[in-house]
């Protein structure tokens, strides 16, 4: 154990000792989720960093926007409105797997997510 972790640790005990993690918010419940799940855990910091200043990483935003469109070209009834959707849903996918090859991540192809969902429900 490093001196660090002493310290932490006799910190710890005090505090418990004297009570002030007695009648805490939540005590006796599992720790709330916090939808990091899906994000690699060398980025989860910085990921939560960026998300408590309100800034959101730009392949979330893509992802986001992938869905929208996609929800949109599902109600679309129009042919000309449903090729630009597709174009603009293409657009999106291709930087976004840009984005995730660059960093050494697999590249998602979201209607194959998709159809295999369908599948597994």
């Amino acid at each position: 154990m490093s001196i660090f972790e002493v310290i932490a640790e006799r910190r710890i005990q005090q505090a418990i000792a004297e009570g002030e993690f007695d009648n805490l918010p939540n005590t006796g419940q599992p720790i709330p989720d916090d939808g990091m799940d899906m994000v690699p855990e060398d980025l989860r910091m910085a990921y939560k960093i960026l998300k408590n200043a309100g800034i959101v990483p730009e392949e979330i935003e893509l992802r986001k926007g992938i869905v929208h469109l996609s929800e949109l070209l599902s109600a679309c009834a129009d042919e000309n409105e449903r090729r630009e959707l597709r174009l603009k849903i293409n657009e999106k996918m291709l930087r976004y797997n840009m984005i995730m090859e660059a960093r050494g991540r697999k590249i998602c192809d979201f209607e194959y997510m998709d159809k295999i969902m369908d599948k597994l429900k």
